[in-house]
């Protein structure tokens, strides 16, 4: 049995990221100290993922590992940012499992690698299987993109694919447990878009990740902005393998309501539409047009149920 500080030094203690990381000190002391590029502005966000809530219970360690850092990285790319540096407060039920915590491990540290995020402190505690992520990142002054900017007229477009997390999860719960499944890698291993929400500054109007569904997140950006949204449902990009493991119903719907999509959802002006293209495409990253903002409050163009993608204290399905 690890004690905390044995646990944090075998599997959570980076070598030292240096100063180029902003990183003054480190992990191993009771504060982080960190050195923010001058004239930047601070985007800070903080996620929890909870077993049989944000993942199965029984997902690879890995999986658990990356989806807890991306989950929290997409709302820096939602912002536009470039992540520089993150604190984990990880709870476990014991601490002896050390085949699951290096996976775990694993999962984590290759995505801070593959997005030049410094891990630099966190705790680690007893209970039920929960992970606490706050990511913190830079954004020059004026250019970060917000929920509250779009305006009627302005093109309202997504990156990526949907439906892709909630196609991985509904295979999961069937007993599929191919991890190179297109579908479940999307559910598993999503993919925060920080490189596409920097390439969308100065063109996006607004911008939200689609963490709980399109339509849920997309009423953030209407609420926020004070506009309405014309969507056309038959434009919506659906993910790979979607329509055959869900039908063309559940698949539509899938990529409406799905939560843990994690793509961008962006109000553009139309004169910026091919601009953004252009950026995205260099990224390997598909933008489709799927409706427009106007003034008429709500969303016209879809039949809007009463399901509205994931809330915690609704009742909404776990894992």
């Amino acid at each position: 049995m690890h004690s905390e500080f044995e646990l944090i030094t075998r599997f959570f203690t980076p070598d030292p990221p240096g100063a180029e990381a902003g990183v003054t000190l480190g992990v191993g002391d009771d504060c982080t100290l960190l050195a923010p590029t001058p004239g930047q502005r601070l985007a800070v966000s903080v996620d929890t993922s909870v077993a049989g809530i944000h993942f199965p219970e029984d997902a690879p360690a890995v999986a658990v590992g990356h989806r807890a850092l991306a989950v929290s990285l997409s709302d820096l790319a939602a912002m536009g940012a470039r992540a520089r540096w993150c604190l984990m407060s990880l709870t476990l039920p014991a601490a002896d499992d050390d085949a699951w915590l290096g996976e775990f491990a694993r999962g984590f540290h290759a995505l801070c690698d593959a997005t030049g995020t410094a891990l630099v402190g966190g705790d680690v505690t007893r209970g039920e299987l929960a992970i606490g992520v706050t990511v913190m990142g830079e954004v020059p002054p004026g250019q970060a993109l917000t929920r509250s900017g779009a305006r009627p007229g302005d093109l309202l477009a997504v990156t990526g694919a949907l439906g892709g997390g909630a196609g991985g999860l509904a295979l999961w719960r069937r007993g599929e447990r191919d991890t190179d499944h297109p579908l479940l890698r999307r559910y598993l291993h999503p993919l925060p878009r920080l490189a596409a929400g920097l390439a969308m500054r100065g063109l996006a109007s607004a911008a939200i990740d689609i963490s709980d569904g399109l339509l849920a997140d997309l009423g953030h950006v209407l609420e926020a902005s004070g506009v309405g949204a014309e969507l056309t449902p038959d434009t919506l990009p659906l993910a790979e393998g979607l329509v055959a493991a869900l039908g063309e119903e559940g698949a539509r719907e899938a990529g409406l309501h799905g939560g843990d999509d994690y793509e961008l959802l962006l109000g553009l002006p139309p004169e910026h539409l091919d601009a953004a293209r252009a950026r995205l495409a260099a990224l390997g990253l598909a933008l489709t047009v799927i409706g427009y903002f106007s003034d008429e409050p709500g969303v016209q163009g879809v039949t809007v149920t009463g399901e509205r993608g994931w809330q915690h204290f609704s009742g909404g399905a776990a894992p």
